[in-house]
């Protein structure tokens, strides 16, 4: 799932619409998108606040693309940088421990 926001260097200025073409076009997502929220700051959206603590120290998301790895039982399980790529072999070692 995706989660666009405009708190990082104005990168995602556009509108929903506007950033899910650009994420299907530029990086092919074929993943659900859902509205523009903040990952930060006093309007931080609580599914970030969650999200971020879950782990210590609990700290905020620093740039896009980060990702969360969350199990199905809704415990978050992982956390990755922006530079961790989706298919990478750390990720994968993830979901298939959290698949297990």
């Amino acid at each position: 799932m995706g989660f666009p926001c405009n708190d990082f260097g104005g990168q995602e200025p556009g509108t929903n619409e506007e950033i899910l073409e650009f994420a299907q076009d530029r990086f092919g997502v074929t993943f659900d998108m859902f509205e523009k929220l903040h990952c930060i700051g006093p309007q931080q959206h609580p599914l970030y606040a969650r999200l971020v603590s879950a782990f210590t120290p609990a700290e905020d998301v620093r740039w896009n693309f980060e990702k969360f790895l969350v199990d199905k039982n809704g415990a978050v399980v992982a956390r990755y940088r922006s530079g961790v790529e989706p298919g990478s072999d750390e990720m994968l070692a993830d979901i298939e421990k959290a698949l297990g």
